[in-house]
């Protein structure tokens, strides 16, 4: 299924998108909204009417809090970021679903970016990398995304124009040189017609250096080889100007690539060493990330090693040591964190959960109340909050939490479905059943697979 234009619907269908774009001069989103997302149901390639609904989505989201608007978008996202390749059709609808509670959430354009690859709607590929760019111009993986798509649509140009960027970030990115380097030679070929003239590809070239390049632009460079050059490369450097970051910076990202992670904390060490480096704040959370890396490294070559040798009893209490290890790091590094920004109250969601996991609910209820304060994290703060007040037997006050949350969230998707389970068993274990069940019926009604609620509904009317 090709993209399509406007011209090529139906005569009525064409008629509705002009009055769209009429009423959305007029300022009138909510019919804009209603037509254009008519119109995709029967043309779900047809470029310009979805840019047409991105723009009323977009002003839409503008004019409501702040507030209710991400606090939805937040919780929406989890149930339908999962789908099949297979299916691109259900994916599309998903992403629709999620841009239209949403319009700026990178997530979903992503998805809408893979279900577009699946239904054969290039255009609408580019458009939505374009989309997620402008939403995070600083992520070189979509950067990357953006530029194969202009590829893809024959816009070698622009392709181009995304590898620069890219590079500027990190000049040693093999992907982004690849890149760049096979855009070049699009833009070159496309503007020579050379598939039009006669004589062979290094004949036209004419240069043999040009040659060279154009015959290596498909190829990665990214390879062991040629990592492990650039790392001798910039400590050669390094030992020429010890002061220069970018030198260092260099050699970890290197080691980074190879997976050697214990080196790559040396040197971003050495990196934070630097008068420069103690200023990039950038540095200690990379270096804490890494640290974390390696230990879950460690965790899993330990527990596929078990697989294999399940009996080995000094392996499991190594393990199980190297778990805490890491429960204990990552929650040392989220308290020092809050300590240091006490008023960052996604950190506090963060170090709640490790609270939680760990089953210090007191501390966990402490972190969650902070948390409800940011608009992204208050539903799952509230839903953190309930859990823990269940877990500590105090039933009464987990209902109001999860009564908030399941009030605040708008659509019945597994987030509200969690809540509402947690409500039903608080109501079952203070011993009102018939409330409990009423709230299984909720979910029964939506969902009847959704965990163990069939059952319950079975029992409930075995029993009248």
């Amino acid at each position: 299924m090709p993209d399509v234009t406007v011209s090529s619907l139906d005569p009525r269908l064409q008629k509705q998108v002009e009055n769209a774009q009429t009423a959305l001069q007029r300022g009138n989103l909510d019919y804009v909204l209603d037509v254009a997302a008519q119109v995709l149901k029967t043309a779900p390639g047809c470029l310009p009417v979805r840019r047409l609904l991105r723009i009323a989505q977009l002003k839409h989201h503008q004019s409501k809090s702040k507030f209710g608007a991400k606090m939805f978008g937040s919780v929406t996202q989890a149930g339908f970021l999962f789908g099949s390749s297979k299916e691109p059709a259900k994916m599309l609808e998903n992403a629709e679903k999620l841009l239209g509670a949403d319009p700026t959430s990178v997530p979903a354009l992503k998805l809408l970016a893979e279900a577009a690859v699946g239904l054969g709607f290039p255009d609408t590929v580019a458009w939505a990398w374009e989309c997620a760019h402008e939403s995070q111009p600083n992520d070189v993986d979509i950067m990357l995304k953006l530029g194969e798509a202009y590829l893809t649509v024959k816009k070698p140009k622009d392709a181009l124009r995304v590898a620069d960027l890219a590079l500027k970030v990190n000049p040693q990115d093999g992907n982004a040189l690849s890149l760049m380097r096979r855009a070049s030679v699009v833009q070159t070929t496309d503007k020579g017609n050379w598939e039009d003239q006669k004589g062979s590809f290094r004949d036209k070239l004419k240069d043999e250096a040009a040659v060279v390049s154009a015959e290596q632009a498909a190829k990665m460079v990214t390879t062991e080889e040629m990592t492990e050059r650039l790392i001798k490369e910039a400590k050669e450097r390094h030992q020429q100007q010890p002061e220069m970051l970018e030198h260092i910076r260099t050699v970890m990202d290197g080691y980074r690539k190879l997976n050697n992670l214990p080196e790559a904390i040396v040197w971003i060490r050495k990196a934070r060493a630097l008068p420069t480096g103690k200023a990039d704040t950038t540095l200690e959370k990379l270096e804490t990330d890494m640290q974390i890396a390696q230990l879950e490294k460690e965790v899993k070559e330990m527990e596929a090693e078990l697989v294999i040798t399940p009996a080995d009893s000094a392996l499991q209490a190594r393990l199980e040591a190297a778990k805490t290890g890491l429960s204990n790091f990552r929650l040392a590094d989220a308290k020092g964190y809050v300590e240091r920004y006490p008023n960052d109250y996604e950190a506090r969601f963060t170090l709640a959960n490790l609270y939680f996991g760990m089953k210090d609910y007191q501390n966990a209820i402490a972190n969650f109340q902070q948390a409800k304060k940011s608009p992204k994290s208050r539903i799952p703060a509230l839903t953190g909050m309930g859990k823990a007040l269940k877990a500590r037997k105090m039933f009464d006050l987990a209902v109001a939490e999860l009564q908030n949350a399941k009030t605040e969230i708008t659509s019945m998707d597994d987030a509200k479905k969690d809540v509402i389970y947690e409500l039903a068993d608080c109501y079952a274990k203070m011993g009102k059943k018939e409330e409990a069940i009423n709230e299984y019926k909720i979910i029964y009604a939506d969902d009847i697979g959704y965990r163990d609620v069939s059952d319950k509904i079975n029992e409930f009317y075995s029993s009248q």
